[in-house]
């Protein structure tokens, strides 16, 4: 009787652990694969990117139509030059969504603008922007980056745009 009972717990448990959506699985292996990439991103580990980020990366940015990213040497050049304008930035997480090789996220960016940013001179002003955008991940590594912002919210923040008087 014990034997019979003991075979019966296992096979329910193999049949339970046995039961896993390998889609869930995939989205959640990714979502762990977009946090990693934020945090190096944030950091700056040019190194750890390599690990994250494929070579064959493209970023498409309607905030951004002129700067063409192509390849993971090209998107590391950018975050050089950002990091150059804004050294003490932060990029803070906020939500991930997945579903099979997208990840769509929110995050805020904050810093301080002490270096030349594209046409724009410093101003020792601190921005505080809400940026969205969806991760195509192959292979574990994120292929392809579809970002967007709000350009006017930025360069109100840095003094680079005129506010609209109130009347």
């Amino acid at each position: 009787m014990r034997t019979k009972v003991l075979f019966m717990l296992v096979v329910f448990l193999f049949g339970i652990l046995g039961c896993t959506d390998p889609k869930f699985e995939l989205e959640q292996k990714n979502k762990a694969i977009v946090e990693k990439t934020f945090e190096i991103v944030a950091n700056g580990d040019y190194e750890g990117m390599n690990n994250y980020i494929a070579e064959n990366y493209i970023r498409h940015c309607q905030a951004t139509p002129e700067l063409v990213i192509e390849s993971l040497d090209a998107f590391k050049e950018f975050i050089r030059m950002d990091r150059m304008s804004i050294p003490d930035q932060k990029l803070n997480l906020k939500m991930l969504i997945a579903e099979g090789d997208l990840v769509a996220f929110w995050a805020t960016y904050t810093g301080t603008q002490t270096g030349q940013m594209g046409p724009f001179p410093p101003t020792g002003k601190t921005a505080n922007l809400d940026f969205s955008g969806v991760h195509r991940l192959e292979n574990g590594k994120v292929v392809e980056t579809w970002v967007t912002w709000d350009n006017i919210t930025i360069l109100k923040q840095l003094g680079h745009f005129p506010s609209v008087e109130k009347k």
